[in-house]
């Protein structure tokens, strides 16, 4: 920076600010070091490290102070405003990789959205751009062996034979199930990174869907039924069923503040319970 006047750590931070909303730097992208950044505007690497910091409360940094430089954040929902679970989980996901050690729990009846949002933050750790040391996954789904509270047939077969819609549900669950427990033993094979991941079988089915990220944040969602058809098998079922990545997600971040702090402490502690209390692993065909 030319000129005798030192910019303020505030001036820094709102140069960074103003090429994070410009798109200069992007989600996922890292800052220059500290020395980079010292440099170019012509400041001790005090000012610089309050600028990042002010960064970070704002939520637009994340990594910060981990020997490494920092990355632009993945935007969250806004505070209180629920998005569709698509739209949500993806960049959340992203920016809970970017931990050394990452830890997901999940409470859901496929795991189909689960296995698309991961997409992102595996391509990021397959370019080297994410490194986490470690990764564990514990998935609660339904069994195969309860009677379903949805999907269901809209009309049920007076004739008493198998269900059809719980047939597809479970070659469905099955399906992505092993899909995502492919792409995750692909980064341990690939990246050397240590990935656990263990399904359980729910006695019931759930009535809302749960994504606790590194014990940091927990979002929610209610599943909404609607009544639609399906093609499958050369017949078409007319069933009652959620549409998962529709629902909308509420999120509760542990730093936003007590009330949503105390709601992720109770939301991991209801999960690590369930999580010993049911002690049947989920059976894949």
């Amino acid at each position: 920076m030319d000129g005798s006047r030192r910019l303020s750590p505030q001036e820094i931070a709102d140069i960074l600010r103003e090429r994070i909303r410009a798109g200069d730097l992007k989600a996922g992208d890292r800052l220059p070091t500290q020395a980079e950044l010292s440099e170019e505007f012509g400041v001790e690497r005090g000012a610089v490290r309050q600028a990042l910091r002010s960064l970070q409360e704002d939520g637009l940094l994340s990594n910060v102070s981990k020997g490494s430089p920092p990355r632009i954040a993945a935007p969250s929902p806004a505070s209180g405003v629920p998005q569709p679970t698509m739209v949500a989980l993806a960049p959340r996901l992203t920016l809970a990789f970017d931990e050394p050690e990452v830890r997901i729990d999940v409470v859901c009846h496929t795991s189909e959205t689960l296995m698309l949002a991961l997409s992102e933050p595996l391509r990021l750790i397959h370019e080297g751009r994410l490194s986490p040391r470690s990764i564990s996954f514990r998935v609660l789904m339904p069994s195969r062996d309860i009677t379903l509270a949805f999907p269901v047939l809209v009309d049920t077969p007076d004739d008493g034979g198998a269900d059809p819609v719980h047939e597809r549900w479970v070659q469905m669950r099955d399906a992505q199930a092993r899909v995502l427990q492919h792409n995750l033993n692909a980064v341990r094979s690939t990246r050397r990174v240590d990935v656990r991941i263990a399904f359980r079988a729910l006695p019931f089915t759930p009535p809302m869907k749960l994504y606790l990220l590194n014990g940091e944040e927990a979002l929610i969602g209610y599943y909404l039924l609607t009544r639609r058809e399906e093609e499958w098998q050369s017949r078409t079922l007319e069933m009652y069923d959620a549409l998962g990545s529709q629902s909308l997600l509420f999120a509760f971040r542990k730093r936003a503040g007590h009330r949503d702090a105390a709601f992720v402490a109770e939301s991991q502690k209801w999960f690590d319970a369930l999580w010993e209390t049911i002690t049947t692993d989920l059976t894949l065909s």
